[in-house]
């Protein structure tokens, strides 16, 4: 028997948090900048084995590094003074747009597998409020819109994407990513949908867009309308693969796609999914996630005539942000007293209209009105931060 999302997830957590690497995803320091931490040798913060290392001049200018403990057990380097001399070294992340833009410490682990059975359950969060509506809506937006427009989701009320908005002037993050497209691929429009121009100079405008990603590239290789006729033509094909992972438009995306990847089968008339993700911010993402591609499941089953499968959810990197350590043990104690007092809600059930048989079809705004969640109940919204 297929555990509840709440058990697996709860599991999760615990696990993260015991037996997951400590490491810190950093900026690079300025060429030559000193380091004026303090480090622990030790792994106790404040005590003993705190040396300076303000102007890297001690005696043997030593390495030394910072093992404070957080969050469980096992150990953290926090401190870029890994050099010699005591200045600070180029970070071990590699460089890209969005990634290490705060110096945000996290707990991980590797290569973590969920499944459910859509038929069982819906799998969506109790031992904490997720908002349905949001997710289902960023997932429409990706899928059946196919945009990028970040002004799609404020005009619905989303704001989870407002962090990684292009602003007017085509800038993010110190780059232009107008220029940056106009250089890599000249005479293409920005628009997806529109490709090469022969005559006449491209419009190359991204705007108020997370560029290049997500929605754009499934309305560049018209990935949905190609699965569902895929399902309706050959339900048996086992070829039936959505990449959102472009490498040659990965320059261009704010934020390279998190989960990247879906694969889709039929057997014994139930559609199966299986999805994976590169990285998952364990606390606020993955329960999104989980919800969205269900839901994506359960609609494209409803329009080719199939019911829901076996959904398979994996990330290659689950992690939890030091400054989610405490909602998350919040959540736990939740779940741990709800399950002992017989009080964790049950999952809810998902509503359908059965009288939309066309994907673009499903209405798309704030309402949700042909997309429904009926008796949720949870234990209340536990409020963690996002870290970019």
């Amino acid at each position: 028997m297929v555990k509840s999302f709440d058990e697996q997830y709860i599991d999760l957590c615990r696990r993260i948090l015991a037996e997951g690497e400590h490491v810190q995803n950093y900026k690079k320091r300025e060429s030559g900048k000193k380091c004026t931490e303090k480090c622990q040798v030790d792994g106790e913060s404040g005590g003993k084995g705190t040396e300076s290392v303000q102007d890297g001049k001690e005696s043997g200018k030593k390495r030394v590094e910072n093992c404070r403990n957080w969050g469980g057990s096992g150990t953290e380097r926090v401190c870029d003074c890994r050099s010699n001399d005591g200045y600070g070294v180029e970070s071990a992340m590699p460089e890209h747009t969005a990634q290490a833009n705060s110096e945000a410490k996290t707990v991980r682990l590797p290569h973590q597998v969920m499944q459910f059975d859509l038929m069982e359950e819906f799998p969506i969060l109790t031992s904490k409020k997720v908002a349905f509506k949001t997710a289902v809506l960023e997932i429409l937006w990706i899928y059946q819109v196919a945009s990028n427009d970040v002004r799609w989701l404020q005009e619905r009320g989303v704001k989870i994407w407002n962090e990684w908005e292009i602003d007017e002037d085509g800038n993010y993050q110190g780059r232009n990513i107008n220029e940056i497209f106009r250089e890599r691929h000249p005479g293409m429009s920005s628009d997806a949908g529109v490709g090469m121009i022969e005559d006449g100079e491209a419009e190359v405008d991204f705007s108020h867009t997370i560029g290049t990603a997500y929605g754009w590239i499934v309305k560049k290789y018209h990935l949905i309308d190609n699965l569902i006729k895929t399902l309706k033509n050959s339900p048996g094909n086992r070829r039936m693969v959505l990449s959102l992972w472009q490498n040659e438009w990965l320059e261009t995306a704010a934020l390279p796609s998190c989960v990247w990847n879906s694969q889709w089968n039929v057997m014994n008339g139930r559609l199966n999914t299986l999805v994976t993700s590169r990285s998952s911010d364990v606390p606020l993402g993955l329960p999104f996630n989980v919800v969205q591609y269900a839901v994506l499941n359960h609609l494209i089953a409803h329009v080719v005539g199939l019911k829901p499968g076996i959904f398979t959810f994996m990330t290659n990197d689950a992690h939890i942000y030091e400054n989610q350590v405490e909602g998350i043990t919040e959540q736990i104690l939740r779940y741990d007293r709800a399950v002992k007092d017989g009080t964790l809600p049950k999952a809810p059930k998902l509503w359908i209209n059965p009288e939309i048989h066309d994907f673009k079809d499903f209405d798309n705004s704030r309402e949700l009105k042909d997309i429904k969640l009926e008796n949720y109940e949870n234990l209340g919204t536990i409020k963690m931060p996002v870290t970019e």
